[in-house]
């Protein structure tokens, strides 16, 4: 084997503890999650060791579907509403050989015949330099290092005037672990999409699958905000692992957003992380509302990689399917 070769061996049961402990882990890694999504798109998950001359160099964390009878290898996939994936490797290993190698263990060795990966420590120039297909996900990230008030004072004038207007009109924000909590944030979810003729993407059932699983390792804050009646006006959902937290969603009440509940709920899920050791926040992706937090751009390169020219094809196709499918519902719905 040559210095620059890699070889995957797939692992039925790894040491999870042990993989959690890697510096560049992240909450899509972990068992909780990698169950969450085996669970909500009836995948299979795939735990590879990553070798280099025989010698251990990181793991490889991804799962398999099936769509149209095909297996795809999605590290993660579009629409499992999962985070960065793909690799936990030791310092100096080259990120763009190892995602070649990868490219043969799906196609050869899992038999499939799609991979797609999104990892967060893979630079855009690699890919870009290497015409490897991929679309860029861009995104917000806000370091949590710095003290509150710098934190604060990083943000949009108009976003501090929201959050201090919201104190002032009597909003509180509540952590929740409640079973309750899956059907506020997802009736407010409909009420959001409904307001554009659209249905959710996924259903409550994940939201519950959520919470299921990742509630019990207290990697996960739920958020309700309240008005001064106690309605619950707003939720959020904040994961966090090793050193970073994300938002995984939000949903408010559109009569009561002139309290400004949902800037209250991300200042408080900031406060809390960092109080608990978290250094930096991802907003997971753009959105022009999440620029007044303060937070640096970032772009991630979501790779993807066919085994035939076809497939590509398909998977535009259901793609634009789905987007009919919303569409349709949520006019349906519309006219009842």
């Amino acid at each position: 084997m040559s210095r620059d070769e890699f070889v995957f061996i797939q692992e039925s049961s790894p040491d999870w503890s042990q993989l959690d402990l890697l510096r560049d882990r992240t909450i899509a890694q972990t068992r909780e999650w990698v169950d969450f999504v085996a669970e909500t798109q009836k995948a299979q998950p795939v735990m590879a060791r990553i070798l280099r001359n025989n010698e251990s160099v990181g793991w490889f964390t991804g799962l398999i579907v099936r769509k149209l009878g095909l297996r795809i290898l999605g590290s993660p996939f579009p629409g499992w509403t999962t985070s960065y994936m793909g690799f936990n490797l030791s310092e100096g290993v080259d990120r763009g050989e190892v995602m070649k190698a990868l490219f043969k263990f799906a196609f050869r060795d899992l038999g499939c015949v799609h991979v797609e990966l999104m990892d967060r420590h893979i630079p855009l120039g690699i890919v870009q330099s290497r015409r490897i297909a991929h679309r860029v996900f861009h995104g917000y990230e806000i370091d949590l290092t710095q003290d509150e008030s710098s934190i604060f004072s990083n943000m949009a004038s108009s976003c501090q005037r929201c959050i201090r207007k919201a104190e002032k009109t009597g909003v509180t924000i509540q952590p929740s672990t409640d079973v309750e909590f899956a059907a506020d944030f997802y009736n407010l979810l409909c009420e959001v999409f409904a307001r554009q003729r659209l249905v959710p993407t996924y259903s409550l059932e994940r939201v519950e699958s959520l919470i299921r699983h990742l509630c019990p390792t207290g990697r996960l804050l739920l958020l309700r905000a309240r008005d001064s009646e106690n309605r619950c006006i707003a939720t959020g959902i904040f994961p966090a692992f090793n050193d970073t937290m994300y938002f995984w969603g939000g949903a408010g009440n559109h009569e009561y957003q002139h309290l400004r509940p949902n800037e209250a709920i991300h200042w408080y899920a900031m406060r809390y992380w960092k109080e608990r050791g978290i250094a930096k926040y991802d907003m997971g992706g753009g959105g022009e509302y999440k620029k007044k937090y303060g937070g640096v751009e970032i772009a991630v390169p979501w790779v993807r990689k066919s085994r035939n020219a076809f497939f590509p094809v398909l998977r535009e196709l259901a793609r634009v399917s789905q987007s009919l499918r919303q569409r349709v519902e949520g006019l349906r719905r519309s006219i009842r």
